[in-house]
């Protein structure tokens, strides 16, 4: 798989050094107040040629994913690694119904970070390809600055959080999920830093195959701009994006939910009028002063 091209040379990174900590909780630990300057260009480069100097494997939940420190002399930083790979014509989770053509695989953690960003998106954390351990895995930059997941936030979120921005960025979320099929998003795969930023995570159970949405009724609002963003989609747009990361067939189902999620949300539109379906995230952010 082909990293992302872009037009920009990566420069040294002198005087940087830093080092993530954090205390176990879910698919990512809470991290250090530690934030980075660079690019998502930058990160891939650190990510795809970074020594790995230690690695641990996390337990709670993930397979076949390790927590790993990267070095490149001059920049330290931990990443998520994963080598999942599992495909199985029917797969049954306990609880839930029988799932067909099930795909559990790290090319999802790139596909959803590309796609992410040919929307307009920046809440899915830098995750390229690269080889770890005679396998084919995922690289994906653990998030800085985090303070809780999901579950820590429902119990008590911070009063200098702005509720408008919050409930944005979960409306947010929830279409992004419905693009992507994700079947397995839950309270430890989502993010908050201290500035109340929600972060994606964990996207190896995405990019199903089926043309329908999972829960069109919890899709209340959209983002203006990704809606725009959906619209301007293309097979050759998002092939382009996503590279080798996903498959033909999974590229037509994105943008066969795609056709869904406009469609709804035409409709609502129709109904109860833009402004009342459509808000600009910037605009939010600008009166919360977050």
């Amino acid at each position: 798989m082909k990293p992302l091209q872009r037009a920009v040379l990566l420069p040294t990174f002198a005087a940087l050094s830093f080092m993530v900590l954090s205390v176990p909780v879910a698919a990512q630990q809470p991290a250090a107040a530690v934030r980075t300057s660079l690019t998502d260009q930058q990160k891939e480069q650190f990510l795809l040629n970074a020594r790995v100097e230690s690695s641990k494997e996390i337990g709670k939940g993930i397979n076949n994913t390790r927590r790993a420190s990267l070095s490149d002399g001059d920049v330290t930083h931990e990443a998520q690694i994963s080598t999942v790979d599992i495909s199985q014509l029917v797969f049954q989770p306990r609880g839930a119904p029988a799932e067909l053509n099930f795909k559990d695989t790290y090319r999802y953690n790139i596909a959803a970070y590309r796609l992410s960003r040919l929307l307009g998106l920046h809440n899915v954390p830098v995750s390229v390809e690269r080889r770890a351990d005679n396998k084919t895995a995922s690289f994906t930059w653990w998030v800085d600055d985090v303070m809780m997941d999901d579950a820590g936030r429902r119990k008590k979120t911070p009063d200098s959080w702005s509720p408008a921005k919050t409930s944005a960025q979960l409306q947010i979320m929830r279409v992004f999920d419905e693009l992507v099929a994700n079947t397995d998003r839950n309270l430890g795969n989502i993010l908050w830093t201290t500035d109340g930023t929600m972060w994606m995570i964990d996207h190896t159970r995405a990019f199903r195959l089926h043309d329908k949405l999972k829960s069109p009724n919890i899709l209340v609002r959209c983002e203006r701009s990704l809606l725009a963003a959906m619209r301007g989609l293309t097979e050759d747009s998002v092939k382009a994006a996503v590279d080798e990361s996903l498959t033909r067939d999974e590229v037509k189902a994105v943008l066969k939910r795609r056709d869904l999620l406009v469609q709804l949300f035409d409709a609502k539109i129709a109904q109860r009028t833009e402004p009342v379906v459509l808000f600009s995230f910037d605009t939010l952010a600008a009166v919360s002063g977050q």
